[in-house]
């Protein structure tokens, strides 16, 4: 049996953890906007979802792919707060938040992709 210590090997990657960053920064942004804030939680909770489906993968094209896919939900979660923001539906420090975390998610990403 595993100890608490043990991780899963997604839990390794930086990019996993980033993503993990970005999708508490959605729950906590206020967005005023339910049909925008439920975009935002989805694509930031589905970035997370296909590191982690990505990372499972064996075949490099398969992982590349997918990793893909986490990168550009990465990328909607923030422009969906920043969209929020500007549509004065969140703060514009937590655009700005959203922005470099998703930029920071979508760059591990692209070295994992190459």
């Amino acid at each position: 049996m595993p100890n608490e210590t043990t991780l899963l090997l997604h839990e390794k990657l930086i990019a996993w953890q980033v993503a993990c960053e970005l999708l508490r920064l959605v729950c906590d942004a206020g967005i005023r906007d339910t049909k925008l804030q439920d975009q935002a939680l989805r694509a930031a909770q589905s970035a997370c979802l296909n590191i982690a489906e990505a990372n499972g993968r064996v075949a490099p094209a398969d992982r590349r792919r997918v990793f893909g896919i986490a990168r550009g939900e990465a990328t909607e979660a923030a422009a969906a707060v920043q969209i929020a923001a500007l549509s004065g539906k969140c703060s514009a420090r937590t655009a700005k938040d959203a922005r470099r975390l998703g930029g920071r998610v979508a760059a591990l990403l692209s070295g994992l992709i190459r």
